[in-house]
């Protein structure tokens, strides 16, 4: 089993703060995609060293891997689709319905980056800071 590195956990936290800072438009922080690399550079890394040290135990399984992903992803996902879905209906206008919609779908099934690339969205245009889970296109990616 791998240790708990707090550094680990301080890159993650550094990592989240640059991309909110991207998106919060503060001046000089223009650079969110490295917040994301820093990101995607470590979850590869804990994922690969969670798999080599499964394998040298000879107790990997992909379906074994993938059921604790599913275990710990899909409840916090579902729950903010399902609290999305509230709020888009009380507070959103129906303008971003279908966008919603077309997301509800593309996300769970991990393949929001491919509805992106089908609407060429652009991750750093205005309308984009609209898209409600344009987001979990890392998610996709992820897990893909």
């Amino acid at each position: 089993m791998i240790n708990y590195r707090k550094e680990i956990d301080g890159l993650r936290g550094i990592s989240i703060i640059l991309v909110l800072l991207f998106h919060a438009k503060i001046p000089f922080f223009s650079g969110g995609f490295f917040g994301v690399d820093i990101f995607f550079v470590i979850s590869g890394y804990l994922i690969t060293t969670i798999i080599l040290d499964l394998y040298k135990k000879q107790n990997f399984s992909l379906i074994k891997f993938y059921e604790k992903r599913i275990r710990r992803i899909i409840p916090a996902l579902y729950m903010v689709l399902i609290t999305l879905v509230f709020y888009s209906f009380f507070f959103q206008a129906p303008y971003f319905a279908k966008d919603l919609s077309q997301s509800i779908f593309f996300t769970p099934t991990f393949l929001q980056n491919f509805l992106n690339i089908y609407e060429a969205a652009n991750y750093f245009s205005l309308s984009y800071d609209f898209k409600s889970l344009g987001h979990t296109w890392s998610l996709s990616i992820e897990e893909q």
